[in-house]
């Protein structure tokens, strides 16, 4: 078992002369690549420290270059300052290459406001936690996945039919997610959550790697402590693609947190 590394000292970056410098953390990755979303909240630290709303509330960023686990620079641009947000461009380079940009906007999210509407987004999954299934360090296709050492990921049982090798076919995974240190969830750490799961295509077919190219979080309140409970799904693959949409709900049932990506797969 690998020491723990919680997500608040991975996650920290250093001001410098041109921007920030941070640490790629090895155990926060799958195979030998840096979760995505954790890359990403490391720009949103970057972001915040940059102006003067404390809350990431959207972002777009772009995969590039997947860096290596070390130091990483990360520059950014303020692109507009408005009252009540601000836009940031955030880019992480490695050794000169940029390996992820992306533009956040940053403003401050309100403390248990209800949703006036909500009827367009999926219901909150039911289930019980205490019955989930951890997901290991390694994958069901072999491939080791140390980030899973690091958090909670329990996924529901009737989502887990990759595991013993007979996928539904829904391409739809349904968990819950906490850190093993108990740390509450905040806004930068949303940015990791809705990048935590295992590929949704999973429930289709098994495959190797499924890099995100391109992922668009919004932030939408303030979670409350405790584990959050995650929809994840595949929506349509094609030409070696896939689109993912992630749903995140805080442990009193409210949205926190959703996100699309587009990644790479290769299926038969």
């Amino acid at each position: 078992m690998p020491a723990l590394r919680p997500f608040t000292d991975v996650s920290t970056v250093r001001p410098t002369d041109d921007g920030f410098a941070a640490e790629v953390d090895p155990e926060w990755a799958v195979a030998d690549k840096p979760n995505g979303g954790y890359l990403l909240a490391l720009l949103g630290r970057a972001a915040v420290a940059s102006v003067g709303h404390e809350h990431v509330i959207t972002s777009s960023a772009h995969f590039l270059h997947s860096p290596d686990a070390g130091p990483v620079e990360i520059e950014t641009v303020v692109l507009r300052k408005g009252r009540s947000a601000d836009h940031v461009r955030a880019t992480m380079r490695q050794d000169g290459q940029a390996c992820v940009e992306a533009v956040l906007m940053v403003g401050r999210l309100a403390d248990g406001a209800p949703a006036h509407w909500d009827r367009g987004a999926p219901p909150r999954p039911a289930g019980d936690r205490d019955e989930g299934v951890r997901v290991p360090g390694t994958s069901p296709t072999g491939v080791p996945v140390p980030v899973m050492e690091q958090v909670d990921l329990r996924l529901d049982p009737a989502t887990l039919g990759f595991a013993a090798g007979r996928p539904s076919g829904s391409g739809e995974l349904r968990g819950w997610l906490s850190f093993l240190d108990d740390a509450p969830f905040d806004p930068v750490s949303l940015l990791y959550a809705v990048d935590a799961f295992p590929p949704a295509t999973f429930e289709i077919e098994p495959t190797g790697l499924v890099p995100t190219l391109e992922m668009t979080v919004y932030v939408r309140a303030l979670p409350a402590p405790g584990p959050l409970t995650i929809l994840h799904r595949a929506q349509t693959v094609a030409a070696q693609r896939v689109d993912e949409a992630t749903f995140v709900w805080d442990s009193t049932g409210r949205l926190v947190a959703q996100a699309t990506q587009l990644a790479g797969i290769r299926l038969g």
